[in-house]
């Protein structure tokens, strides 16, 4: 498997999960590379922003701030290293984030099969942009998705990110909760047109403001919360950039 490379480590860390269904819960992060997208704001812009690429980024303007290389930025890792180092830690909730994993869907069966035959017990959470549908084996091994559906403000051509039937299944899948990142008040209106076109439930849905600071998601957590309480939708903070600041591998 492919993994974003942490400091000459592959990046996976016991933390708490810090947005979404289960905030706040201890959790071990198991960061994939590679993504099927390029979203301008993207925190792990290691993972996709290629040298050679043409894709933009807010960092652009950051002095010094240069795309990554593949052969930098990518630990490869054995099934059974990799078992051996989530396991290594006292915690059942397991949360596979990137990059997007369902790039490496098949890389990620043997991994969760072990890891489910190793302990039943273990919950298994997947970060997903919900572009691309989990086989039926796959399936059966995750507990929940975190479909994160993204919006025009990721830049995104609308073609790329919006794959109906991926949303679909998901939507139709009990097992998932989906989490929009809004920008702007006016983002609300793309949000709104997802879960009519989708029929997805606003007991599902939860609604995360923009922000790799502390400073950018004060500024904007107020109407967020209001935007939640006007149509019903949860709220989810990013706590981990409250108690860690904009750090990778916490």
């Amino acid at each position: 498997m492919k993994l974003a490379n942490l400091y000459g480590k592959p990046e996976i860390f016991y933390t708490i999960q810090g947005e979404g269904k289960n905030m706040g819960m201890p959790s071990v992060f198991v960061r994939l590379s590679l993504c099927n997208l390029y979203c301008v704001w993207c925190d792990t812009d290691y993972t996709w922003n290629w040298e050679g690429t043409k894709y933009e980024h807010h960092n652009d303007v950051k002095a010094g701030y240069q795309k990554f290389s593949k052969a930098d930025y990518i630990v490869k890792m054995k099934v059974a290293e990799l078992l051996q180092e989530v396991t290594q830690y006292p915690c059942k909730n397991i949360v596979i984030t990137g990059g997007e994993p369902m790039v490496q869907h098949k890389e990620l069966l043997p991994f969760l099969s072990h890891l489910k035959s190793e302990d039943a017990g273990y919950h298994t959470e997947m970060e997903t942009n919900g572009t691309l549908i989990p086989t039926s084996d796959l399936d059966a091994l995750m507990n929940q998705y975190n479909v994160s559906v993204k919006l025009s403000n990721s830049r995104v051509k609308k073609e790329i990110r919006i794959i109906p039937d991926a949303i679909r299944f998901f939507a139709a899948s009990s097992k998932a909760v989906f989490k929009f990142v809004v920008d702007t008040p006016e983002d609300m209106q793309e949000v709104k047109e997802l879960i009519e076109t989708y029929n997805i439930p606003a007991n599902r849905v939860y609604l995360m403001p923009q922000g790799t600071t502390e400073a950018m998601l004060h500024e904007k957590q107020q109407w967020v919360v209001e935007l939640c309480k006007e149509f019903g939708f949860n709220y989810t903070d990013r706590i981990h950039i409250h108690i860690y600041g904009a750090k990778r591998g916490v």
